[in-house]
């Protein structure tokens, strides 16, 4: 009886059955986001299973510990960083199996921790996909915490984000409840209770497994560039494709993120890329092909480009991805487009879940996007309310080495994300180490930390948050960086505060995050 007396709220976690771990570079490993370091950590969990996740947040909860859960560890909003000390971090990483491939019902079940790669390469053979099929942190990048952040980017200009391809869930709620919503086969059935815990950050329970819907995997593609002298001409041309429907993946640069990916990609890398995909596609001949252009194009043909602007196009025939491809043509050229080499959108196809190593800059600077989601009517406002306020900082943040970079991209029936990225000299921090390819982040330099860029960028990114707020955006990734609950109709705040207090009633399922 004694030795339960002195046990430590950890070691209570611990008797749950799940892996509990203390030590200092665990903890200090795991307080870290791509953006910040949130405060000390109690423990770190790594259930298994289900079971041993239910178990574990029980244990926890009931000693009145806030449990937090992570995925891949992609966040830069604070999904998982809190400024509360003394939280059990859930990293769901070893839950990570998929459970089930129903070719009849076309759904597939995977566990929260399973990575968009993974499931992408095991489905592959089958000739099957779900219709959102991963971001481009997919290496890393789990499907639970995609469900919680509802991310976007692969299949997102036909099928939407990832809350799209959900069918059903099991969520572990904050006393260890296991709650299951939909049939696994249709959504909704009746209120859409699947829905509540969809980009919910984590704030509302733990998810533990997802069910998706499965499509056939495209048989013919194609690929098209363009280079506009514009934001409103590329804006423009990005809206009426996607209101088109045409594309699968509709994306863009202006002219500083375009110089930042010349300087980071590699020519050899790209070939390579390009190559492993034709041959797979049976063409070794098209593989040699299709590497020589790459190094004749080399890395100049976007050199004097404004604006770029890349677009895929998918389909079970050839005919049709090339029908698609002409009218996405058409509407570009129609904004004043100049077709250029197609490249980048061949490239990045080719290699979809590539390394992440535009975590950094290219001569090692930090990165932080900030994003929002805007219908088409309002997105050049905005853009030129983005372009007006680092103009009004330009003096300091030329002096302090800090500079941007803006990405745009369409979203099937809801209109353009508009994504200012800021890089800045600074340290890198262990998630850089562990995710970026080991090879590229040796060869970057290594930069001590610069309080005076660091926060001049923190103030930026909350100017940055408040325009967006000011123009309307919705956002994907809330975590605890974007206004949500300041977005909200009265009435609608007061039934998610009922929500959460029903499913959370003593606030420790993630505290301060989506603003509870």
């Amino acid at each position: 009886m004694a030795t339960r007396v002195n046990m430590t709220a950890a070691d209570f976690i611990a008797e749950a059955g799940a892996e509990t771990l203390t030590d200092t570079d665990t903890l200090d490993f795991f307080g870290h986001d791509v953006y910040q370091r949130g405060a000390d950590l109690l423990c770190v969990v790594r259930p298994k299973n289900t079971a041993e996740l239910s178990a574990a947040v029980a244990a926890a909860t009931s000693q009145n510990i806030p449990v937090i859960p992570r995925g891949g560890g992609m966040s830069y909003t604070g999904g998982y960083t809190t400024d509360q000390p003394g939280a059990a971090l859930f990293d769901l990483g070893a839950m990570d199996r998929i459970l089930d491939i129903n070719e009849t019902d076309m759904t597939v079940t995977v566990e929260a921790g399973c990575t968009w790669a993974k499931l992408y390469e095991a489905l592959a053979p089958r000739g099957l996909r779900t219709p959102f099929w991963g971001t481009l942190s997919g290496l890393k990048a789990s499907i639970g915490g995609g469900m919680s952040q509802n991310c976007l980017f692969w299949g997102t200009g036909r099928y939407g984000t990832a809350a799209q391809s959900c069918l059903a869930l099991e969520v572990v709620l904050a006393d260890g409840t296991v709650l299951k919503t939909g049939e696994g086969f249709t959504r909704p059935y009746g209120p859409d209770l699947t829905g509540i815990f969809l980009a919910d950050t984590g704030a509302l329970g733990m998810k533990a497994t997802i069910t998706m819907r499965l499509i056939p995997e495209a048989e013919a593609h194609g690929y098209a560039s363009f280079s506009f002298e514009t934001h409103e001409e590329t804006l423009a041309a990005l809206g009426e494709i996607e209101r088109a429907g045409v594309t699968t993946e509709c994306f863009g640069f202006d002219p500083s993120l375009n110089a930042i990916r010349m300087q980071r990609d590699s020519l050899g890398s790209d070939a390579r890329a390009l190559g492993k995909m034709m041959k797979k596609q049976g063409s070794v001949w098209g593989a040699l092909k299709e590497g020589a252009k790459v190094v004749v194009a080399g890395r100049d043909f976007l050199d004097e480009a404004k604006f770029s602007l890349h677009v895929l196009t998918e389909g079970r025939i050839q005919a049709a991805a090339d029908d698609d491809l002409e009218r996405a043509r058409a509407i570009a050229l129609k904004h004043g487009a100049t077709e250029t080499e197609n490249t980048i959108p061949k490239i990045i196809r080719a290699n979809p879940f590539g390394p992440l190593n535009g975590m950094l800059g290219p001569d090692g600077q930090r990165w932080a996007p900030v994003h929002g989601l805007l219908p088409h009517s309002r997105a050049q406002a905005c853009y030129d309310a983005v372009i007006a306020l680092f103009a009004s900082h330009k003096e300091e943040m030329d002096r302090l080495g800090v500079f941007t970079g803006t990405l745009i991209s369409s979203v099937s029936g809801s209109g353009a994300i508009i994504e200012p990225c800021l890089y800045w000299p600074d340290a890198s921090n262990p998630v850089h180490a562990a995710s970026m390819d080991p090879s590229h982040f040796a060869k970057l330099p290594k930069l001590d930390h610069d309080e005076a860029a660091w926060q001049l960028v923190q103030k930026l990114k909350a100017a940055l948050v408040d325009l967006l707020l000011e123009h309307g955006a919705a956002h994907l990734q809330i975590g605890r960086t974007y206004k949500y609950r300041e977005s909200l109709d009265p009435a609608a705040d007061d039934l998610l505060l009922s929500i959460k207090k029903k499913v959370d009633p003593n606030n420790l399922m993630n505290p301060g995050s989506l603003g509870l």
